[in-house]
């Protein structure tokens, strides 16, 4: 269960310092790193705007996965390694859907401005 612990808090942290520069408007719209559909790749000011509002999430996520797979590992130590693996999944990937479905109603907002 250890080698779950560092995998999940590793892939917190790297999705946390991974948001930071599109917070900062760091990235500029290319096909590899961001949020990258047409309407963002095709207008720069979008392109900021929607990164920067996904970003948020994608810092919230990174937090609360780090956060739950050290809390799972030390408060629930009785659970199985299948169990432990599933609810950190579950811990990244509900603020994930929650970022991604919210970062495209954001996005269906910015298009109607």
């Amino acid at each position: 269960m250890t080698t779950l612990l560092i995998t999940y808090v590793i892939l917190g942290l790297l999705l946390a310092v991974m948001s930071i520069p599109l917070l900062l408007d760091k990235v500029p719209p290319n096909p590899w790193y961001g949020f990258r559909v047409p309407s963002t790749l095709s207008d720069e000011t979008r392109w900021y705007k929607a990164n920067r509002y996904i970003a948020r999430g994608l810092l919230a996520t990174g937090i609360i996965t780090v956060v739950g797979a050290l809390a799972l590992y030390v408060f629930a130590p009785g659970l199985s390694v299948d169990a432990y693996a599933w609810l950190v999944l579950a811990v990244f990937g509900a603020p994930m859907l929650v970022t991604v479905v919210a970062g495209f109603r954001y996005l269906r907002r910015l298009k109607h401005e």
